[in-house]
């Protein structure tokens, strides 16, 4: 169902005045969301794990908010889209779906993930994203696989020892890549 939902979101053919993804507020210090380590903390007084933080993160309107010691806010930054429309066709024409090997799924189920994280500096270009189905992203962000850009522009994964011990790199060919 939730991918579902996605793939409607993204499809832009929604109403003007609705279909616009959910909105979260999430706070979290700078430093303990690229040490990997802290909760975040929603407006509901819920945690989220690191983890879910940055995957959340991976694909979404961000907003950095200077808080006081008191939780006071001090100033809100404007929202910035860190995987846009333009690079999103970009990695559909390119990817064609999602490029972890062996899977099948449509560019429409597929969200943008940072090769090499935003909040490690990573910068927000084709040659650092790659198309991920749902499924796929968590496991990249589970940390067990990897995924890394190939000299000629192409996404590849190294598997973890327990699949292949040489870690040997591995591309999906379904989507007419060679």
């Amino acid at each position: 169902m939730i991918e579902v939902c996605q793939r409607i979101m993204n499809a832009g053919e929604l109403p003007d005045n609705g279909g616009e993804k959910p909105h979260l507020t999430i706070t979290l210090p700078w430093d303990a969301l690229q040490a990997k380590v802290g909760a975040g903390l929603l407006d509901t007084g819920d945690l989220l794990t690191p983890e879910t933080v940055r995957r959340l993160a991976c694909d979404a309107m961000i907003i950095p908010a200077v808080l006081g010691g008191d939780g006071q806010v001090l100033d809100v930054g404007r929202a910035r889209r860190l995987i846009d429309g333009p690079l999103r066709r970009a990695l559909v024409l390119r990817d064609k779906g999602c490029a972890f090997p062996g899977c099948d799924r449509p560019p429409q189920w597929c969200h943008g993930h940072h090769v090499r994280s935003w909040a490690d500096g990573g910068d927000t270009c084709l040659a650092n994203s790659v198309l991920l189905c749902g499924f796929h992203h968590r496991e990249i962000h589970h940390g067990h696989w990897e995924v890394r850009m190939r000299p000629d522009g192409f996404p590849e994964f190294l598997p973890p020892a327990f699949v292949d011990p040489l870690r040997r790199p591995v591309r999906n060919t379904l989507h007419r890549r060679c």
